[in-house]
């Protein structure tokens, strides 16, 4: 009898744990990656993004639009996660380095960013084809304005592209 109480207290302290050491990662915002990435001899990623279509993507919104949830989960990295997630990021930010990069909360510093799988490891995403086709290609609501072009990865990515030089 004993031995199953140990059984259950030993199985409670490891679910009690594991949820104590689960990490929530946090939206930072852009001016956060700023910080660092936006020195000429780190590639200035952050005046491409701001100079870029994913910045301004709220601007394509009208009236209701901009606070409709359907339009937001595609046109503001806020409005695609949890409120309770955003730590600094706001809406009006558009697609913002998060979107393609993942919460940066736990890989902003330099000491991660400077180790990539230390970064990974800390919430940093590579951004895919896949992680663009969610929106770009992902579920229009009705009357949403048709593109322009063709979605071509290939041909899109080059636009806003953002390696860092001093980087593998």
């Amino acid at each position: 009898m004993n031995y199953k109480k140990l059984l259950f207290l030993l199985g409670l302290a490891i679910i009690f744990s594991t949820a104590a050491n689960a990490q929530t990662y946090k939206y930072i915002g852009a001016v956060k990656c700023k910080m660092c990435h936006n020195k000429p001899e780190k590639g200035e990623q952050y005046n491409k993004w701001a100079a870029g279509p994913h910045a301004k993507s709220m601007e394509a919104l009208k009236g209701d639009e901009k606070t409709n949830p359907t339009c937001l989960k595609c046109h503001s990295t806020a409005g695609s996660v949890d409120s309770g997630l955003l730590a600094g990021l706001k809406a009006d930010e558009g697609v913002s380095c998060e979107s393609c990069h993942g919460p940066g909360s736990a890989y902003k510093a330099t000491a991660i960013m400077k180790n990539k799988q230390m970064a990974l490891s800390k919430g940093m995403i590579e951004p895919t084809e896949e992680t663009c086709k969610a929106c770009h290609l992902g579920d229009k609501p009705d009357g949403h304005v048709a593109a322009k072009k063709a979605w071509n990865y290939a041909e899109f990515v080059k636009v806003i592209s953002h390696d860092d030089p001093t980087t593998n």
